[in-house]
């Protein structure tokens, strides 16, 4: 109906876009009324189950019109592209954190082997850390929106750490580091303390990091 309404505003006929957008708006109007029947009946059959649809948009596409062969190669390209994702986080994870921190803060003169043991166990660490991010994605309504507040909850400062490494090379590591510090401790005050949107907090932790180093 979308596309009918559209092809209609680009002839130029007024009365058939007239038309054709009352079509549109009926339409709408019929889906959200089914969409509200079933809501109703899922919360009668199973009190304070979610009833947000939003996330169930794309699962329906594939598996009502794509074919059943594209339905698994699809779930392996996503199984594939988290694997490799996470693999690749928790070993730079557990790599940086052995290397910038155990080897300098608790063991200077430790063994090779102990360092890969150690290593092993931040790996683990980490992945209990991704566990807990999961499980918070998890209790809100909408996994899209969800992923969204985590990430603008730290962008800002990851944004600012690659702005003074490329236009302020003066600045040393450790200023840059205790400035992030702060910016990331500001930005957990507004999460937690102001209504806005999500949307500001990457605006928010960029400039006093740039600005603190």
């Amino acid at each position: 109906m979308d596309s009918r309404l559209a092809r209609r505003q680009t002839r130029g006929n007024p009365e058939a876009e007239a038309q054709a957008q009352t079509q549109a708006l009926a339409a709408d109007g019929r889906s959200e009324a089914v969409r509200a029947e079933a809501r109703t009946a899922l919360l009668a059959a199973q009190p304070g189950t979610k009833s947000n649809d939003s996330d169930y948009v794309f699962i329906t596409f594939i598996l009502n019109y794509l074919p059943h062969g594209v339905i698994g190669l699809l779930v392996a390209a996503f199984f594939a592209a988290a694997l490799s994702s996470k693999a690749a986080e928790l070993n730079a994870l557990g790599s940086t954190t052995t290397i910038d921190f155990y080897r300098h803060v608790f063991k200077r003169e430790a063994s090779d082997a102990h360092y890969v043991a150690a290593t092993k166990w931040f790996t683990f660490f980490w992945g209990l850390v991704a566990l807990a991010f999961a499980l918070f994605a998890n209790l809100a309504e909408n996994l899209i929106q969800a992923v969204n507040i985590v990430g603008s909850v730290f962008y800002g400062v990851v944004l600012a750490l690659f702005l003074v490494a490329f236009f302020i090379r003066w600045v040393g590591g450790t200023a840059i580091f205790w400035a992030a510090l702060v910016a990331q401790a500001l930005v957990f005050v507004l999460y937690f303390s102001l209504s806005i949107s999500y949307l500001w907090y990457n605006s928010s932790a960029a400039p006093p990091a740039c600005c603190s180093a």
